[in-house]
């Protein structure tokens, strides 16, 4: 849990969904605005200068003027009637169901991902033991039969083959270190922290099989409210309302709009006669009504575009249900073999410990050769990794198999904490 509380804080791919999130909530608000008035305000200042030169002067008398114009009109418009807004906002909600399906799918992904690297850490960790472990015996077995070539009581091939096995578990070994660090530098990716120790699963622990044990069940869950399946309806359906949204590219649009502004302008007239300026003020209020005619066609093509798009929205939705069945029962299957592998595999510990000590003691009488010994060293510590291997892969795949039903909570990987120990 501290892992995954380091993980809540640092991860990146989470942290972009978390602002995915915020991004996304504002559509609802931007498709309201488009249903509700609209103010705006608009000023203006100019100022010129007229110079006129009377060609008869007892005519017409040469003079200059320098008119300024000040003013400023506020506008407010209310749409009455506008379908095209009102299918964008029916979308904006839309778009927000999406957004929010979008961020619970990456916490969920972040609870799998941090359990795998989790897991894949202690499972490097548990390698690089047995092979160690392995490389002990084998190095106690090198020594063992060097001693009894000594005394003549085993040939050098005996000495050969454990200096060969014991040179190759060297190699294995920096593998194993190498593939450890690796794991670690993974984890550190997730969690912007390097973990001196990081509790194991306790040897005793017993997992249990996913409830309800029935496949079709998590399946039918899957489909109905697997986030990709959510987030491809909520698609699915905001594709059906742009289609409907460029139908109404035809319909005529009907506004409210009210007006007020004030003039002031100084003299500006051309005439000697008539310097003095003047003050307007304008008030209007109406309605405005659009009907568009003919648009070479560009409404016409959108809408053909938009019923293609939502035919596609539809397959897409098609598609994410199958992909979740098929990965669902997937996943339960590997939960379900899992659980069998490792009960198989606890019972071919004990056979493989059994064998080790039946080996060593024949060798002992010689009735065995040290390559049977070092063939039954190298079974019990295999079995004991692949053991370890299959714990933690089945309890990821229980993870995964909530989460393809969306129900994968942290209470979930509370109680995967609770079989951790020392």
């Amino acid at each position: 849990m501290q892992v995954y509380r380091d993980a809540q804080r640092y991860d990146a791919v989470y942290a972009a969904a978390r602002q995915t999130l915020a991004a996304g909530r504002e559509r609802l608000p931007q498709g309201r605005a488009l249903l509700l008035p609209t103010l705006n305000l608009s000023a203006n200042a100019q100022a010129a200068r007229l110079d006129s030169e009377s060609r008869n002067t007892a005519l017409t008398p040469s003079f200059t003027r320098e008119p300024r114009t000040l003013g400023y009109t506020v506008t407010f418009a209310q749409p009455i009637y506008r379908p095209q807004n009102y299918l964008q906002y029916k979308q904006s909600e839309l778009q927000v169901m999406q957004a929010e399906a979008t961020f619970s799918q990456a916490g969920q992904d972040l609870i799998v991902r941090t359990a795998q690297a989790y897991f894949d850490v202690l499972a490097a960790l548990d390698t690089l033991e047995v092979v160690r472990s392995q490389k002990t015996a084998t190095g106690e077995q090198l020594a063992a039969a060097k001693r009894n070539f000594e005394v003549g009581t085993a040939t050098i091939t005996d000495t050969h083959e454990a200096q060969s096995r014991f040179d190759l578990i060297s190699a294995q070994e920096i593998a194993a270190l190498n593939d450890l660090q690796s794991k670690h530098q993974a984890l550190q990716l997730i969690t912007g922290k390097a973990y001196k120790e990081l509790k194991g699963l306790r040897p005793e622990v017993k997992l249990a099989p996913p409830n309800p044990e029935n496949m079709e069940s998590w399946v039918e869950l899957s489909e109905k409210q697997g986030y990709p399946v959510v987030i491809a309806d909520a698609g699915a359906e905001i594709a059906a309302l742009e289609a409907r949204r460029a139908s109404s590219g035809h319909l005529p649009t009907l506004d409210a709009v009210a007006t007020y502004g004030q003039t002031g302008q100084s003299a500006s007239s051309t005439s000697a006669t008539s310097p003095a300026g003047a003050d307007v003020t304008t008030a209007t209020i109406g309605l405005q009504f659009a009907m568009p005619l003919y648009q070479g066609g560009s409404i016409s093509s959108r809408e053909r575009e938009a019923a293609a798009l939502s035919l596609k929205s539809k397959d897409d939705l098609e598609n994410a249900r199958r992909t979740a069945a098929v990965s669902t029962r997937q996943n339960y299957l590997l939960v379900i073999n899992g659980i069998s592998a490792i009960a198989a595999l606890e019972q071919a510990m004990i056979s493989s410990q059994s064998s080790l000590d039946s080996n060593k003691l024949g060798y002992e009488v010689g009735v065995r050769i040290n390559i049977d010994v070092l063939n039954a060293q190298q079974q019990l510590y295999s079995t004991r990794r692949d053991l370890a291997v299959a714990r933690y892969n089945t309890i990821v795949n229980q993870l995964k198999l909530k989460s393809l039903a969306a129900s994968l909570r942290e209470e979930d990987l509370e109680e995967v904490n609770r079989v951790l120990g020392p």
